[in-house]
């Protein structure tokens, strides 16, 4: 660890060249143009967050779980976060991060959760 007037230095993160940032930045462009166009088929009915959360494409796997519970019509926080903990999930998790079970128990109560009537 390296010190400076005796308090240790944050360590730096290697440089990158700019190739590297460019194709960094392209990736991350290509995952969140992704990820709203998903949103937009989640909205719309055409994509089930049960079957994504079952069974993600990977640019969802640095995506909040509760971030893709909440793009669903009438699924705010506070009905997304009682499903949550009855699946043991912390918010903060990401779909990449869930566990078989943690995977099949989330899809299972959220295929058998049903919009509140209008």
């Amino acid at each position: 660890m390296r010190y400076c007037l005796g308090v240790p230095e944050k360590p730096q993160a290697p440089g990158r060249s700019p190739e590297e940032r460019r194709a960094a930045l392209e990736r991350a462009n290509e995952i969140r143009f992704a990820r709203a166009a998903l949103k937009r088929e989640i909205k719309a009915g055409t994509a089930s967050v049960a079957d994504l959360v079952a069974d993600p494409p990977a640019y969802l796997a640095s995506m909040k779980v509760l971030d893709l519970m909440v793009a669903q019509p009438y699924m705010g926080p506070t009905r997304a976060l009682p499903l949550l903990e009855a699946a043991t999930v912390s918010p903060r998790k990401t779909v990449g991060g869930l566990s078989r079970r943690q995977r099949e128990e989330l899809a299972a109560l959220l295929r058998d959760w049903a919009p509140p009537p209008h």
